[in-house]
C-alpha cells in the first residue's frame, strides 16, 4: 500500500516537472475552467429563475428538459475536450523532445475540432442516458448506473490523447481508448488516485490553516476588514489547487498514452517507477 502511495507521488513529481518546464499550460485549464462558468451562467441562471428546469426535469415537460439537459451538456463537453486536447497535445510535444507554445496546443486542438465536437455529442448523449437512469431508478438501478458511468470514464480515459495525437474520428478514438485500457486500466486507476489524494489532502490542510484564522477575525470589532479578504484569498487558493491539479491530470494523461502506445512514459517519468506503480495490471493482462 505505501509502495504504491510513494509511487503515485512519484508520478505527481514527474507530472510537476514537465509543467515546470511549460509553465503556460495551466492556461488551458484556467480558460477551460471560465468556459464551463460561463456555460453554467448562460443555460441555468435563467432557466432557474423562470423554475423551469424543477418542471422540465420532473414534470410534464421532461422531453424538453432532457434536450436542454444535451444542450448544455454539448456545449460544455466541446469547451472542455477542445482545451483539454490543446493541453494533452502540448504536453506531447514536451514528452516527445519539444518545446510547445500555448499556440501550438491551440492549432492542435483547432485541427481536430471536428472530431472533438463529434465525441461531445457522443459524451452528452451518453451522460443524459446515465442522468436518465439514475433518476428512474433507486437502490440496486442507481448503483448500476453509477457503475457504467465509471467503466466509460475508464474506456474513454484516452480519447483525448488520442484525439491529440492520431487522425482519427471520435467513435475510432473511442475504441483506440478501450483497447489502450487493456494495458493502462491499473495505471488510470493508481495515478488518478494518486492525484486526488494529494490535492484532497492540500485542500484539508488549507481549510485547517484558515479555520483558526476565521475564528480570530471573529474578535475583531470589525470582522468583515479581516474575514472578506481571507475568504478571498481561501477561494483563490482553492481555485488554484484545481488548476494545478486539472494541469497535472492532463500532463500525465499524455504521459500515460505515450506509456501505452511506445513503452516510454517520456523523459520526465522514471520508466521504472511507471513499471512499478502498475505491476499487478501488468500480470493481470498477462494472464
Amino acid at each position: 500500500m505505501f509502495e504504491k502511495l510513494r509511487n503515485s507521488w512519484e508520478l505527481v513529481k514527474a507530472s510537476a516537472r514537465v509543467l515546470d518546464a511549460d509553465k503556460e499550460l495551466l492556461i488551458f485549464p484556467l480558460i477551460a475552467g471560465i468556459l464551463t462558468l460561463i456555460i453554467s451562467l448562460t443555460f441555468f441562471i435563467p432557466l432557474v429563475i423562470s423554475g423551469f428546469v424543477d418542471s422540465a426535469l420532473f414534470g410534464n415537460a421532461q422531453v424538453t428538459g432532457l434536450l436542454v439537459l444535451f444542450a448544455f451538456y454539448l456545449v460544455q463537453y466541446t469547451a472542455i475536450f477542445f482545451m483539454n486536447t490543446a493541453l494533452v497535445g502540448a504536453a506531447l510535444i514536451r514528452l516527445r523532445g519539444g518545446d510547445p507554445t500555448f499556440k501550438d496546443g491551440l492549432q492542435i486542438a483547432f485541427a481536430r475540432f471536428g472530431a472533438v465536437v463529434g465525441y461531445a455529442i457522443i459524451a452528452a448523449t451518453v451522460g443524459v442516458l446515465l442522468k436518465l437512469a439514475s433518476q428512474r431508478n433507486r437502490g440496486l438501478g442507481r448503483w448500476i448506473a453509477s457503475l457504467l458511468g465509471l467503466a466509460w470514464n475508464l474506456a474513454t480515459f484516452l480519447v483525448v490523447p488520442v484525439l491529440a495525437a492520431e487522425n482519427v474520428g471520435p467513435i475510432e478514438a473511442i475504441k483506440r481508448s478501450t483497447a489502450l485500457l487493456k494495458r493502462t486500466w491499473g495505471e488510470q486507476i493508481v495515478g488518478n488516485v494518486g492525484l486526488g489524494i494529494v490535492f484532497s489532502l492540500a485542500g484539508v490542510l488549507i481549510t485547517l490553516a484558515v479555520i483558526p484564522l476565521a475564528l480570530i477575525g471573529f474578535q475583531f470589532p470589525q470582522p468583515g476588514w479581516f474575514l472578506v479578504p481571507l475568504i478571498i484569498a481561501y477561494l483563490l487558493l482553492l481555485v488554484l489547487l484545481s488548476l494545478l491539479q486539472s494541469t497535472l491530470s492532463g500532463i500525465y494523461t499524455a504521459a500515460l498514452y505515450q506509456y501505452a502506445t511506445t513503452n516510454e512514459p517520456g523523459p520526465f517519468f522514471d520508466p521504472e517507477i511507471v513499471q512499478n506503480a502498475f505491476l499487478p495490471a501488468q500480470r493481470h493482462v498477462s494472464l
